[in-house]
This record gives C-alpha cells, structure tokens and sequence, in this order.
C-alpha cells in the first residue's frame, strides 16, 4: 500500500531529477542501447532467420542479460517455448544461434521427444539406475560434460532444446518441471547435472491444423498481413491449443512463449536466398573442383512455386532446392562435366519442370567459339554461337 507521503517523495524525487537533467547536473542514460556484442549477435541471427522477429529478439535480449551476469541465479538462463507451424524456423534459430556463438550448429544437446513417448525410455536421457539390466551400457544423453563442451574461455554457455514436447511422456514431463525450476537433473546414477548455465527450448507444433484451415485457399501463398489478420489469428490459436495441452505447473515454469508465424512470399524469397549460399558454400568446400553458380530471375520463380507448400513452410522449399539443383549439379561433378573455375547459369527450362544449367565457355582460347555450354546429367551437349 503506498500512503501520501511516499507519493508526495516520489513526485519531489522526479521533480528534483527534471531540474537536475535540464541544469546538466546528471546525465540521462539509455536503457534500450545493447552492446556491441549483443548487437553483433543480432545482426548475424537476422541474416539467418527471416521473418520472425520476435523470436530473434527473445534470444537477444536473453544472451545481453546473461553476457551483463544479471540471470536469474538458481535457474536456468532462459526458459523459451517456441510455437507454431511445421517449418517456420523453429529449430532452425536455434541451431542458428548455436552456430553465431560457437561455431558449430551442431552444438546443442537437443531431446527428439518423439522418442520418449514411453516411460521406461526415460533411461536414454538419464541413464539406468544402479542395479537394472543395462546400468553399465546406457550412457545418459544430458551429462554435465556434454553441457560443457560448447563452453569457450569468453562465453560459458550451453543450448538444451527438447523438440516437439508434446509428444513427451509424464516421466519426461516430471524431469522438466524440475530442470526449468530449479536447473538441476538427477542423473540414474545419482549424479546431479548443473542446468543454471544453460539455456532451454522447447518447441511443439500444436494448433498446425488449424493454422492450415486458417490459410486455406490462398492459393500457394499465405495473404497479406494487413488484409487477413492471419498473425494475430494464429497466434490465438496455438496459444489457446498450448494452453489445452500443458499444465498451469509447466507454463509458469516459462519465461517467454514465442510464436513463429508462417511465412509469407517476401520472406520465402529471402529464405531461397539464404539457402542458395549455403549451397554455393557446400559447392566450394566440399567439391575437388570448385565452381560457381548463379540463378536467373525465372529459375528463382520456379524454385519458389515448386518449392511453396504452405502446410510444410521453407523445408518444403528446402526439398526443392535440393531435387532441382543439388542432385543435378551431383551428377555434373560425378560425370566431370564442370571443372575448376567455371561459372553455371541455371535457368528456367520451358515447357518442363526442371531448371537448364548452361556454362559460360566464351573465354576458350582455341577452337570454335561458343557462349554457353548445355550441361545436362547424361550427357554434355554444346550451342554454337552466331558470329
């Protein structure tokens, strides 16, 4: 209860602070300024992840509390559920993040809770207690050394990330509440797993039904914000369908619920950009002849209409790029129809369904001149040029 004397001391502390400000006798600070690093952070996870912006800021906000040592003590640094549709990036952050931190997307310690839908497989997490058939070869999958290996001298920080919880059983269920409340795992050895370094994910899927009735007729792209609403109608719907599911003990254990929503065709294009460079960097290091490529206007079109399917989101995407331009430039390096050096142009191929790679070859010194080379899985064929 605040009685009149503290109001009156407040206002003349605010008034005092007022005059103080404008004499130039303290300065203002601003509280919303982040750090370099956090900043850094932010701008290398927005290049990653597109269009879900509230997620991105989850993560940072989180990563700037724990870099100024200011997480809660006794918990976890952060407890984050991640809803929403099949491919909207849900683990993809995470891994993201993972990768922006250190170094490898591969460093998180992450829980298919789709394996976990029985009792007794509760031991793969935690190991068999003493005595049971199995004790000695169940080797627990969250151990203290595995949390740590992520660790580097300037960040001592570990990922944990349970995918797709609702399909967890109670005995997983009653692990959870007591590592997002108190940071802690008991192992079945009795060994006790420190989680307070540590940041947790969740994701699930729940409401992706009727978030697929919500966009259906769209026509392969979901429409536009203003004119629909569809962001605020799913995040109503998987919030109301997470509510359903869990338990008031496991949603006040949350810091954050963060919905992903679904894509619309603006960011796709960026998704099918960003995924065109990470194939263009596995084409380098991964190949004895490395090459470039790049795709025309008309090749990105279609690569977009067969690789949109708003109930799958970018891995549906994902698949295209790989069907019409992995396996196929697969086949060009197995058949040595590329060599070191040389610069593909892929293109729409009309009347079909398949993109044309054509290598620029007006750079040969002898013999016939020629524009492009016609590349194709089985067999190398050439265009001459008219002088």
């Amino acid at each position: 209860m605040v009685t009149a004397t503290q109001s009156a001391s407040e206002a003349e502390l605010s008034r005092c602070t007022r005059r103080a400000t404008d004499q130039g006798l303290c300065a203002a600070l601003d509280s919303k300024r982040r750090s370099s690093t956090a900043c850094h952070f932010e701008e290398a996870l927005r290049k990653k992840i597109v269009g879900q912006d509230e997620a991105v800021q989850a993560l940072v906000d989180l990563y700037q509390v724990f870099c100024a040592g200011l997480h809660s003590p006794g918990r976890p640094v952060g407890n984050l559920l991640f809803l929403g549709p099949t491919g909207s990036g849900k683990t993809r952050i995470v891994e993201a993040a993972a990768e922006i931190l250190f170094g490898d997307s591969r460093a998180v310690i992450k829980v298919d809770c789709a394996e976990f839908q029985h009792s007794h497989e509760i031991a793969k997490l935690i190991g068999s207690p003493p005595g049971y058939l199995g004790h000695r070869e169940t080797h627990p999958l969250i151990t203290q050394e595995a949390l740590a290996a992520s660790h580097r001298d300037e960040l001592k920080l570990s990922f944990l990330l349970f995918d797709e919880i609702e399909k967890a059983s109670d005995a997983l269920w009653q692990l959870l509440l007591g590592m997002l409340d108190k940071a802690t795992l008991t192992l079945g050895d009795n060994r006790r797993v420190d989680l307070s370094q540590t940041v947790i994910f969740l994701t699930s899927n729940l409401g992706s039904g009727q978030i697929a009735d919500l966009m259906y007729g769209s026509m392969g792209f979901i429409q536009p914000k203003a004119t629909t609403g569809l962001d605020e109608k799913v995040e109503r719907t998987v919030v109301e369908a997470a509510r359903r599911k869990f338990s008031p003990e496991f949603m006040n254990r949350l810091d954050k619920l963060v919905v992903f929503h679904p894509l619309q065709r603006e960011e796709l294009e960026e998704v099918l950009e960003i995924e065109l460079r990470q194939v263009q960097k596995r084409v380098l290091d991964s190949t004895t002849r490395p090459f470039s490529f790049r795709i025309t206007s008309e090749g990105r079109q279609f690569l977009l209409e067969e690789g949109t399917d708003q109930r799958y989101g970018a891995r549906h995407l994902k698949r295209a790029i790989e069907r019409y331009i992995v396996h196929p430039i697969a086949r060009l390096v197995a058949t040595e129809q590329v060599g070191q050096g040389d610069a593909l142009v892929l293109d729409r191929q009309r009347g079909e369904e398949a993109l044309v790679f054509l290598r620029d070859t007006e750079k040969r010194s002898s013999g016939p001149k020629f524009d492009f080379a016609l590349l194709d899985a089985g067999q190398l064929m050439t265009v001459e040029a008219r002088v």
